[in-house]
């Protein structure tokens, strides 16, 4: 299954010094010679997700990084990226050699343990020596998942799948999109435009994921243009247990739409599943309090090129500006990127995060609250810019107090 969502994948992640075998350890893991692999240290740079399935895990991506203990000017941004890995990693291979336990692992395994992220100690390299004894002592004592190996001779890949599998239930679930707040067989209409900034030939990844959620828990799922709806409405026999929408589109369906009629958007779904949703519910509401000339990072998961009228970089920007009266200044990351200098800003706003894992998603919003940043995102903003925060949070069961 090579075509899941990245953000719907496992990350795992594979780390150490340089020349420990990761890149050997990762072609064991999978199978198959996908890494190079060589004796020259610096040979892994920037890391790259090579797409796997485990047994009872499911879609995974396995990361191959450059080594943490590199020193060259060039060196120290490869350990910055493998850094980023580490940060979203969901489970983390520490390999090692016959070394054993040096100071490098012992930091790997410092991070690793902040971040709450279960991780196997591997052992590399058995047909050049042994680990020492101390360090196995060490790992049976603090319970460190670990295995003894040489991923260059061995040939069954079974031992190191069944330790990382072992590892899984240590593994934060997600959060369903929105099935476990549906009766059971219910019916959701999806309005979905289709005009410029809409893919040629698809429906963005939002839209797909939450259709297959719907479809795969047999509710029943119709997706429509805005300019459909009031049709399709009329041909159904009973009310729809909800309406999803695209952000764009809200405050115009919750005008013409019966207040009782549950309404939400994708956007809000995401934040939701993949982050804090009080959290970003307050930061919507910290939007009004924002003075002339304040710094707002808006940052996407994703990496395209910017159209026209774009969502991120163009219309919220414009909206958001139109409904304070007065000029922000707007900053932009995209992809992997995420600055760490949180602090200079007055706002974050997110996009949903489908190309994020949960676990990526929390580490950006706790950066943001530790530097004391409102955080929300897209969906949260527009709604509140369009006077239908309320409404839209309506469904989830959110708090109505404060909510304007």
């Amino acid at each position: 299954m090579t075509s899941s969502p990245r953000g719907a994948r496992l990350h795992i992640a594979l780390l150490g010094r340089c020349n420990t075998g990761k890149s050997t350890v990762l072609n064991l893991i999978a199978g198959q010679h996908i890494s190079i692999v060589s004796a020259q240290p610096g040979t892994t740079a920037d890391p790259v997700p090579v797409p796997f399935e485990l047994p009872t895990l499911g879609p995974v991506n396995l990361y191959d990084t450059a080594g943490m203990d590199e020193t060259s000017p060039l060196g120290l941004l490869r350990q910055a990226s493998s850094r980023k890995v580490l940060a979203r990693a969901d489970l983390a291979v520490i390999v090692t050699d016959c070394q054993g336990i040096r100071e490098c692992e012992r930091g790997i395994m410092q991070q690793l343990r902040l971040l709450e992220t279960p991780f196997l100690l591997v052992f590399n390299k058995r047909d050049l020596g042994l680990p020492p004894p101390e360090d196995l002592v060490l790992c049976r004592k603090e319970g460190i998942e670990h295995i003894v190996l040489s991923a260059h001779v061995d040939r069954d890949p079974a031992p190191l799948r069944e330790a990382l599998i072992k590892l899984a239930p240590g593994v934060e679930k997600e959060t369903p999109l929105i099935a476990d707040v549906l009766p059971t067989g219910a019916t959701v209409v999806c309005v979905i435009p289709i005009d410029a900034s809409a893919p040629k030939g698809r429906l963005i990844l939002p839209q797909v994921q939450v259709l297959r959620e719907l479809v795969e828990n047999r509710h029943a799922a119709i997706s429509v243009q805005p300019s459909e709806l009031t049709r399709t409405l009329g041909l159904l026999r009973k009310t729809p247990d909800i309406i999803i929408c695209d952000s764009q589109v809200v405050r115009e369906l919750a005008t013409g739409l019966p207040a009782t009629m549950p309404l939400t958007t994708f956007s809000i779904i995401f934040a939701r599943q993949k982050g804090d949703f009080s959290l970003m519910a307050n930061g919507a509401q910290a939007i009004s309090a924002l003075p002339a000339g304040a710094h707002v990072l808006i940052a996407e998961a994703c990496s395209h090129h910017p159209q026209h009228d774009d969502i991120a970089r163009v219309k919220i920007p414009a909206l958001l500006q139109r409904c304070l009266g007065h000029t922000l200044h707007f900053s932009f990351c995209s992809g992997v990127d995420f600055p760490e200098d949180i602090v200079r800003y007055s706002l974050v706003l997110h996009c949903g995060g489908c190309m994020l894992n949960r676990r990526e998603m929390r580490r950006r919003l706790r950066m943001a609250t530790t530097a004391g940043v409102p955080v929300s995102n897209y969906g949260m903003a527009i709604s509140w810019a369009q006077g239908v925060l309320e409404r839209v949070l309506r469904p989830f069961d959110m708090p109505k107090e404060g909510f304007c």
